[in-house]
């Protein structure tokens, strides 16, 4: 879909990290998809730009996506990871998102594929998932997932220029994402320490102590606690190789609102 955007000439890529094997679920889920007024002809035979790194670290796949991203001059990057089921109404929905341009990032929510299974939404580091929310609301919050997540252009094209070059495969790229797993040594203490995490909470903390929002031009949520928009309506399942979905065992229900 080419639509003018500025110095960006395409509007929305789609990246979608996977091993190579995907649920029937899922396909039905991402091609079932209603497709907005206005999305051309040829997009919707097309099915949407699609870059799809198979058999890479998940971390590295997202590097490569972006890295694909920026090369094509797209204005929002839309991460689907390979075991989420969207809603059909995803696409419209995150269409308002991108022609109203107010929120840089805007996720889906969706549990972890766990019994019991908790929904991807952090504020407080330590401090587990974020529990005061009800389906339809929507939320801020310090940490998301990025199985379901719309970025745009500006905080990438800020975090790639500021992050270091390295080699995944014979693809010179870029760590903006990259997954925690260290152990460093504190003399003061005389101990070794661990660090680790998953890549998606590690680019949230990057866009909040780097300064990426006001570096890309977005001050208001440099300003924020919790600068990360969570649009509780775009619920999507996670589902595993075996067709099992999660939440599986009522953990949602929980946040659904009484009427």
């Amino acid at each position: 879909m080419i639509v003018k955007t500025g110095n960006l000439k395409n509007r929305l890529m789609i990246g979608i990290p996977m091993t190579g094997l995907v649920r029937a679920e899922w396909m039905m889920s991402r091609y079932g998809q209603v497709i907005p007024c206005n999305w051309s002809l040829i997009e919707v035979a097309q099915w949407i730009d699609q870059y799809s790194p198979i058999n890479f670290l998940v971390a590295d796949a997202r590097n490569l996506v972006v890295q694909k991203f920026l090369e094509a001059g797209c204005e929002w990057l839309l991460f689907i990871d390979s075991d989420v089921c969207l809603p059909g109404y995803f696409f419209v929905s995150i269409n308002e998102y991108m022609i109203n341009k107010k929120y840089p990032v805007v996720s889906g929510i969706y549990f972890t594929k766990s019994v019991p299974s908790e929904p991807l939404i952090y504020r407080e580091a330590g401090d587990g998932y974020f529990s005061k929310w009800k389906f339809g609301d929507k939320v801020w919050a310090g940490g998301i997932g990025m199985g379901s997540t719309l970025i745009h252009n500006s905080l990438l094209r800020v975090m790639w220029e500021e992050s270091e070059e390295y080699k995944v495969a014979n693809v010179v790229t870029r760590k903006v994402f990259d997954t925690p797993s260290r152990v460093f040594y504190d003399p003061q203490t005389a101990s070794f320490s661990t660090s680790c995490g998953t890549e998606d909470l590690y680019w949230c903390d990057r866009c909040i102590k780097e300064n990426v929002f006001e570096k890309a031009g977005w001050k208001r949520y440099q300003k924020m606690k919790y600068p990360f928009l969570v649009d509780t309506h775009l619920f999507s399942y996670h589902i595993d190789m075996n067709g099992k979905k999660y939440p599986s065992t009522g953990e949602d229900s929980k946040f659904v609102r009484v009427k």
